[in-house]
């Protein structure tokens, strides 16, 4: 087991991303895009780094789940179904990564996240106010539970879009009490993929555990922006968010292939 590998002066540069990352996450998702390259770019290896930011990750969005719980934006009681199939669809996904390849879904995502920026952005209505539920129970919980936190344990980036988006489709919330809803299957599908990661042993938990307290922070700022300014401040960071995890997604996929046509040209 290992708690440091950077320096003091590092692990205050990533207590820093921490926060920042957990506030933008708490809000509209993709903290991940932050904090795994500031891993990375601190010596971790990427399994390691994938770990550790389960970690800081499970410490953001248990803060900003216990806010919207305590202000009774979230009955715990009525999710009890969709945790259990979460958690059960980010076991299998964790599971599965282990053995396969994601690099087709690497290359599909940017087009999904662009659908989903696009979408908030082209349809200002959405969310806007509670509509018509289409979807109750076991169907709910399957689709808008277990299959994104599969693809949280499996992937990951803009799980949390994905949460809020399927509340706001499928069972009719409006974007603030969607992304509450969120948050809770959030901290569970990143729990359940954290348990995972323990078990490797390339969890760095004192690196990992300075992260989840600056997530705490910057987490719980962010639930509070959500209650106080709803729509107006969640519409347009989910269509920002969602266009700079694509940008980076594609480039990650294609950078190399993009710098050697323009050298050749």
């Amino acid at each position: 087991m290992e708690w440091f590998v950077v320096s003091p002066m590092v692990v205050g540069v990533l207590f820093l991303v921490a926060v920042l990352a957990a506030f933008i996450d708490s809000i509209a998702g993709g903290g991940g895009l932050l904090t795994v390259p500031a891993l990375l770019a601190a010596g971790l290896s990427p399994a390691q780094a994938l770990a550790t930011n389960k970690l800081q990750s499970v410490g953001g969005s248990f803060s900003a789940s216990l806010y919207f719980v305590r202000r009774g934006a979230v009955n715990l009681r009525e999710q009890r179904l969709n945790i259990a199939m979460t958690f059960l669809g980010a076991v299998l996904g964790t599971i599965l990564i282990q053995h396969l390849n994601a690099d087709a879904l690497r290359q599909v995502l940017p087009l999904l996240l662009i659908a989903i920026g696009l979408w908030f952005l082209l349809m200002p209505r959405l969310g806007e106010e509670d509509r018509a539920r289409r979807l109750f129970g076991l169907p709910y919980a399957l689709i808008g539970g277990g299959c994104v936190g599969f693809y949280d344990g499996f992937f990951g980036p803009g799980a949390g879009s994905f949460y809020a988006l399927a509340f706001v489709t499928l069972c009719g919330f409006n974007l603030a009490k969607a992304t509450a809803h969120a948050k809770i299957l959030n901290f569970t599908s990143n729990f359940a993929s954290l348990l995972f990661f323990m078990f490797g042993g390339k969890v760095i938990w004192g690196t990992g555990f300075i992260m989840l307290l600056g997530a705490f922070c910057g987490a719980r700022l962010g639930a509070r922006l959500v209650l106080s300014r709803g729509q107006k401040l969640i519409r347009p960071m989910v269509v920002i968010v969602s266009a700079v995890m694509s940008a980076k997604l594609l480039w990650d996929a294609h950078g190399s292939a993009l710098l050697a046509w323009i050298a050749a040209l």
